[in-house]
């Protein structure tokens, strides 16, 4: 009886005191698995294409110069006197990061069943890698931005820094907890509804065009006066706020909201807190149903 007293775990498993816990301890514990699962995320998914990591870079630009020629040349959608190509870039920089976390964090329970079903780990670890591993890359396709803001400068774009530039960090923070939060709701309900895997592909399409990526704020709400919803589903999206304020931060065409910055940190968090209560209501379950 004794000996067994003296026996010490180094880990002891426990069910979760609430819905809302995150084991920061427990995922500290696990990091050098957070970190293999970064590294497996980042290498394995180019690895067998030809140009490689390449595609960081080749995707973001295709894409801005495709919104510039639909959207700026052929429709004349202004852009507040920035070179169209910079402006498209800039939201599809912060679009990509988005959207990336957003679909990859929503297929976590089905992509990974195998392996949730055979050993434990914290299983809040996977969608963690997740943005992390979309965070590198939105720092590659950061630096690629930086570059051509450098040359438009060169060019004449005039450029001005100010005290805004410290809402950047608070803006990429309130985009990973957004789509982490919506992931996991999504991630959650995929176990028993697979339809919802197509349907986001949808959603996240239709969203785009409503958080101004491509277009000023203003000029939707002067050409679409006769649809308010519409108006009201832009105005009041997060995404369009964090875009149209990094435009703002980098450009300096316009001074940054701080009501509209707190909006979108209340906003990102709820949904991460929402979100959080349905992957550990999920998890405890899901490998009886998927």
């Amino acid at each position: 009886m004794l000996e067994m007293q003296k026996d010490k775990w180094l880990f002891e498993i426990t069910p979760k005191k609430s819905l809302f816990t995150v084991n920061l301890k427990e995922v500290w514990q696990y990091r050098d698995l957070l970190i293999l699962f970064v590294k497996r995320d980042v290498v394995t998914k180019y690895k067998q294409t030809v140009l490689g990591p390449i595609w960081y870079l080749i995707q973001p630009l295709f894409t801005s110069v495709i919104f510039t020629l639909i959207f700026n040349n052929i429709a004349n959608i202004p852009t507040n006197g920035v070179p169209a190509f910079l402006f498209n870039l800039a939201g599809i920089t912060c679009w990509n990061y988005f959207k990336d976390c957003l679909t990859q964090t929503s297929d976590t329970f089905k992509n990974n069943e195998g392996i949730f079903g055979k050993v434990y780990f914290p299983r809040v670890v996977m969608p963690l890698s997740t943005i992390f591993s979309n965070l590198l890359k939105f720092g590659i396709q950061l630096l690629i931005f930086i570059a051509f803001y450098i040359y438009f400068a060169v060019k004449g774009l005039s450029v001005s820094f100010t005290l805004d530039l410290l809402y950047l960090p608070i803006l990429t923070l309130s985009m990973g907890f957004l789509s982490l939060g919506l992931g996991m709701m999504v991630s959650s309900m995929v176990t028993k509804y697979r339809d919802l895997t197509y349907l986001l592909t949808f959603g996240v399409s239709l969203l785009m065009y409503l958080s101004a990526v491509m277009y000023p704020v203003e000029v939707a709400v002067d050409k679409m006066r006769n649809f308010p919803i519409a108006i009201k589903m832009i105005e009041y999206n997060p995404m369009t706020i964090v875009i149209e304020n990094f435009r703002n931060i980098v450009f300096n065409s316009s001074s940054v909201d701080f009501l509209e910055i707190i909006y979108v940190v209340i906003i990102s968090f709820f949904v991460f807190m929402l979100g959080l209560v349905v992957f550990n209501k999920t998890e405890k379950t899901f490998i009886d149903t998927i």
